[in-house]
This record gives structure tokens, sequence and C-alpha cells, in this order.
């Protein structure tokens, strides 16, 4: 907790009031970033299809009957990790996300790794998500590939203290390099991965000479365009939890993790909106990134069990009772148009021109 909670006290105290109304409400965009591992645990073929097969089938027939604001039915970011690929996988997911239930991106475990190895591995798994099974997309601007990216064993930008599972201290500019849109990785804690910025949507930048780059950045704002060879950095809420106590005393970590036993609920959606993640001159628009590991044995039985029904109910119910909300299911990438929409000082969030949008190369209207 060394790494973030000075972080955490300095960032309540800054905190302003904002006042929200149903003429000026809070808009509230919920993204669902899984770490999709179909074979996690070492399971043989057949199992980890199932895992895949019970998404496919069980996702739209629980969750279809549910809506946020503008419609949408809720929706699921899969962060396939490109060192399990397996093209019966992909051709499986692809099919639920072409019925309108998310979207798939790009996770990667390595370790002891190079530029040019990093390099030559998001290239080749790009193209293959692309041009092998129609996922991804490119920048309307560049025509190159475009995705989003978390890290697995969080170590992004080779940060842990260990030098595990990376190796690659330049991370950040292969990534830009090779397409990357967002990096949605954080937070990590309990890790030791954890940076000191939390809470925010930022951009970092490669540091020459030094490890985890992306401890230190520059806030995401109204009117103002992102440094060149910068990363959109998009986080998730980080908080105690006062209400889920150690030993009686202690609070527990809030790090919008959703696993087996720690579900979605209200009293955490509490929490995510008083983490408010926002671009900076934007505070109605609160972007909450959640995670989880949704191919884990258990995990599944939460994610795709009553519990999870259960919050989107809840949450549906709650909203009429505030009208001064409009929340909102979106994927990785509607999440990252939605922020760079907040840059350009766009006050009311336009889905439709989503599909044109550009983000790297994109620059904000003064």
């Amino acid at each position: 907790m060394q790494y973030w909670l000075p972080s955490y006290y300095r960032l309540k105290r800054r905190k302003e009031s904002v006042t929200f109304t149903s003429e000026e409400p809070r808009h509230i965009f919920i993204a669902v970033c899984d770490h999709f591992e179909p074979e996690w645990g070492n399971p043989v073929k057949s199992e980890a299809l199932a895992r895949v097969d019970r998404w496919c089938q069980e996702y739209p027939a629980r969750f279809s009957k549910f809506s946020d604001s503008r419609g949408q039915v809720p929706q699921h970011t899969f962060f396939f990790p490109q060192d399990q690929y397996s093209p019966e996988y992909l051709d499986r997911l692809a099919e639920l996300c072409k019925q309108g239930y998310g979207d798939v991106d790009v996770h990667l475990h390595h370790d002891q790794d190079t530029a040019e190895g990093l390099r030559q591995k998001m290239n080749e798994f790009r193209e293959t998500l692309y041009h092998r099974h129609g996922l991804l997309r490119k920048d309307p601007l560049t025509g190159e590939i475009v995705y989003g990216f978390i890290h697995g064993n969080w170590a992004l930008c080779n940060s842990r203290p260990d030098g595990r599972w990376c190796g690659v201290d330049n991370e950040i500019e292969i990534l830009l390099e090779t397409g990357c849109y967002a990096d949605l990785t954080m937070p990590s804690a309990p890790s030791d991965t954890q940076t000191q910025i939390i809470n925010s949507i930022y951009y970092a930048k490669h540091r020459p000479n030094e490890r985890k780059s992306h401890d230190q950045g520059t806030l995401a704002r109204v009117g103002k365009s992102p440094e060149d060879n910068s990363l959109l950095m998009i986080q998730g809420p980080l908080c105690l939890d006062w209400n889920q106590r150690k030993w009686g005393c202690l609070p527990r970590i809030e790090n919008s993790d959703l696993h087996g036993g720690r579900p979605a609920s209200l009293k955490r959606f509490q929490h995510w909106l008083s983490a408010d993640v926002h671009v900076a001159g934007r505070p109605d628009w609160t972007f909450i990134k959640l995670h989880t590991h949704g191919a884990k044995p258990g995990n599944i039985d939460t994610l795709l069990g009553p519990e999870t029904e259960a919050f989107h109910s809840a949450l549906h119910q709650e909203a009429a009772h505030h009208p001064e909300w409009k929340y909102y299911y979106v994927t990785a990438w509607e999440m990252a148009a939605l922020i760079h929409q907040a840059e350009q000082g766009i006050s009311v969030p336009d889905f439709e021109s989503i599909l044109t949008d550009t983000f790297r190369e994109s620059k904000v209207l003064t």
C-alpha cells in the first residue's frame, strides 16, 4: 500500500463537490475488462473450449434482458492472451461479439522478453485477430490496426521489482508503435506493480533507462491534446473499503476486481462512483473500468450467475431513483472514444460517432 495510499489521501483532500441534476446529469460509463484466459490452470483442450462455450451460450441468455440508459445490453471486453491463442477460441468469441455483447482486445503474458520479441508478438497477433477473425478495427486516419492492452501479471513496463513477467522497459514505445490505443492494466493492488497514480485517466511516456514509466504521467484534460509518443492509461477504481474489514478493524482494498465471492453489487458500485475517475474538467463523466479473470473456475460461476444478474437488476432499479444518473454499458474501445470526446469538450456522449473516432492520432479541439 506504500505505493498508492499517499495518493489516495491526497486525492480525497482535493476532491471537489459537484452537484448533478436531471437536466445536468452524471454520465456513468461501465466497462468490464476481462483477462480472459481459457487455459488458466492448464486444463485439457476440451475443458478450455467448454469454458469459452459457456460464455458464448450463457451470456446472451442471462443478460439480454438488461439494458442501460441508451438501451444497450451489458458489454464485456475479452482481453485475450496472445500466448494462449488458438483459432477455436477466437472464432467463438468473435461470434458472440457480432451478436452485440462485447468486444475483443489484447492480453499478454511474457517473461524475459525483448523489445523486438514484443514487437513481433503484437504485430502478428493484431494481424491475426483482424484478418483471421474479423476482430479489432482500423484507425480511420492512419489505416493502422489498433488494439487495447492489458499486461499479464500486471508487470507493464517491466514494473515488478524482481524483473519477472516482462523484460521490456520501453514497453510503452512498442505498444504505441504497434497500434495500442490505450492501456487498461491498472489498478494492480495489492501487487507491488501498482502505480502511485491512482483513480486517473492520464498519458504516460517512456522514460529512458527506467522501469515502470507509467508510474508518472500527465492527466487527460478538457481542451488539451496529448503529448506526442504518449499512451492513454485508463485506470479502474482503487480505494479503501471500510465496510469490509480485516480482523474487524483494518479496511480491505476495493480494487474493482470481480471474482468468486466478490461479485458486483450496489455497495461496490458506490465505491466505484466515489473513486471519481474522470477527465480533468469533465467531472460529470465518470469512468468505471472493472476487471476480472472470467474463464477461471469459480469466477465464471459468479460472472455468469445469479449474483451478476442481481447486480444489473439492482442497478436498473437504483437508477430509477436517481434522475441525475445516466449509466452506460460500454466496451474498452467505446470507453477510450468517450474519453477523447470529453477531452474535446463534448458535453453529451455521442455514441453514433464512435465508429469514426480516432485515438492516439487525435487532436483536441481548443
